[in-house]
């Protein structure tokens, strides 16, 4: 019989745009980066099984907040959605902004655990997936990288992807970034985000 799936109950909690918004700084969480189109929201609803936690958008790039869950029954655990950027025509001044917010976010947040940072297996590692994955690394945080949409390349196509993404994770940031194919639609990598973000955030 399958473990049950400690995500099952998450629930939308809060949404910040700046750091008075934030909850307290306790507790732990991990966030979820993502260019606009990678699958992020569909990558976060597959991990909770819930279709409609992450709004899954047609317009790539609402999240123009930090939305936080929280995982109920487990009292400060939180999974943080980042705002994604990429094909999101934003303001140069919101992007000033959010650059402000998240260089803050990563530099001083206690509570953050982790980072997973999602892309798209057929246009991995653009320069957006590196800043977020430099964040981590600097502030020697685990990152993990999802290759979402695997369900869209052949068995071999994916595997030489996950190969060659995998060798320049290594050469970039050593053994701190880790990463496996994924797919919300075939659920393919599921258990095994959820292992990894489970392990983070010390649900049993």
């Amino acid at each position: 019989m399958a473990a049950p799936n400690p995500f099952a109950r998450a629930q939308y909690l809060l949404a910040a745009h700046n750091h008075r918004q934030l909850p307290p700084d306790g507790g732990f969480e991990v966030a979820f980066a993502g260019r606009s189109n990678a699958g992020k929201s569909s990558a976060l609803n597959a991990l909770c099984q819930q279709n409609a936690l992450a709004r899954v958008s047609k317009t790539p790039g609402r999240t123009q907040q930090l939305v936080y869950f929280g995982i109920p029954p487990h009292e400060g655990r939180y999974l943080v959605d980042l705002p994604g950027y990429g094909y999101a025509k934003v303001p140069q001044d919101l992007q000033a902004h959010w650059q402000a917010f998240l260089d803050g976010y990563f530099g001083s947040r206690d509570a953050l655990r982790g980072l997973v940072v999602v892309m798209d297996v057929r246009h991995p590692l653009k320069d957006y997936d590196r800043q977020m994955l430099g964040y981590a690394v600097r502030r020697g945080l685990p990152a993990h990288a999802i290759l979402t949409k695997a369900d869209k390349l052949g068995r071999g196509a994916g595997g030489n992807t996950l190969q060659a993404v995998r060798m320049e994770l290594q050469r970039a940031y050593g053994d701190s970034v880790s990463v496996q194919l994924f797919s919300g639609e075939s659920k393919q990598g599921v258990d095994e985000l959820r292992a990894v973000v489970a392990g983070w955030l010390s649900i049993p």
